[in-house]
């Protein structure tokens, strides 16, 4: 064998070598910037707040006939009517304060036609935030879900056996009376304008 081409060979195994550690440098930084990009994009997706899960789910409903919008509370699992419409709410979530507003229900809406049968006419889900997309619409009556309490002043069903209540109603308070505003007077004095000169 001749020196040259021990040499040659001596510098390809040399070459070799170095693409050899270059190549484990490359993957070590590769695999480095791959746990990186995976922490980083960990830490910047939204994490979803844990549902909190309320034994009260208000509804408001319209009359058509009087005009007239009622707010009502019900307690999950609890049928209540309203005109011909029978509504009951099987769950009813919202998201901590902390988080951004989300009230979500799952409902279902039953009606008694003139029959006196009953006809199921909603089964789903209702969005607080968006009460035209999943309200209930009748001829005569619109139930819509407004809200989510862990408490009402509306005493529970003897069978109750929903989420825990966090609250209590006082003994003696009228459940279906409004706030107490303190004042008893009745309408108040009108005053005179100030002068204007």
């Amino acid at each position: 064998m001749n020196f040259s081409m021990l040499g040659a060979r001596d510098s390809i195994e040399k070459l070799m070598a170095d693409l050899f550690e270059i190549k484990k440098a490359a993957n070590s930084t590769l695999a480095a910037l791959g746990i990186t990009a995976i922490a980083a994009a960990s830490l910047s997706a939204p994490a979803y707040a844990e549902k909190i899960e309320n034994p009260v789910a208000v509804f408001s409903g319209l009359d058509k006939i009087t005009g007239r919008i009622i707010s009502f509370d019900v307690y999950i699992g609890e049928t209540v009517q309203f005109g011909a419409l029978q509504v009951t709410p099987r769950v009813c979530h919202t998201r901590p304060q902390t988080e951004s507003p989300l009230t979500t229900g799952f409902v279902q809406v039953d009606e008694i036609t003139l029959n006196n049968e009953v006809r199921r006419i909603f089964s789903g889900w209702m969005y607080a935030a968006s009460p035209g997309l999943h309200a209930v619409e009748h001829p005569v009556y619109d139930i819509w879900l407004t809200n989510c309490k862990l408490a009402s002043k509306v005493p529970p069903p003897e069978d109750y056996t929903g989420p825990p209540i966090k609250g209590t109603v006082a003994e003696g308070e009228d459940p279906l009376a409004g706030p107490d505003d303190g004042i008893d007077a009745g309408p108040g004095v009108p005053r005179k304008k100030p002068f204007q000169g």
